[in-house]
């Protein structure tokens, strides 16, 4: 089984950033395809950045440029970087991992609040 952990989760101010962390463990965490998803009070859980076991990644259009993924596989740790935050990013963030669509292990969440 695959145990997920986030992290670094808060409030901070418009234009801020926040770096989120997912600490994975368990048999197989290394080689699954991993992902990063939100939902903001009374709206649906969206994707938000992907990471492929071949290392490559893909946004919502609503974050580009803004979010950067990445991955320490030496330390089995997930990460998003988030620049530039607005309102509309707050959210409880979850990583996901493993399956088809990166969400068959999710971990418990993180609050991100932009003010």
């Amino acid at each position: 089984d695959v145990q997920l952990v986030e992290s670094g989760g808060g409030s901070v101010q418009t234009g801020g950033s926040v770096r989120l962390s997912c600490a994975a463990s368990g048999y197989g965490a290394l080689y699954l395809c991993m992902g990063w998803f939100r939902q903001a009070p009374g709206k649906e859980r969206e994707g938000v950045a992907g990471i492929g076991i071949d290392g490559r990644t893909a946004y919502a259009d609503s974050v580009k440029g803004r979010f950067t993924i990445s991955q320490d596989k030496a330390k089995n740790t997930l990460y998003l970087q988030m620049n530039s935050l607005q309102p509309e990013d707050t959210a409880v963030y979850s990583c996901a991992a493993g399956g088809t669509y990166c969400q068959d292990y999710w971990g418990q969440g993180t609050q991100v609040t932009v003010s």
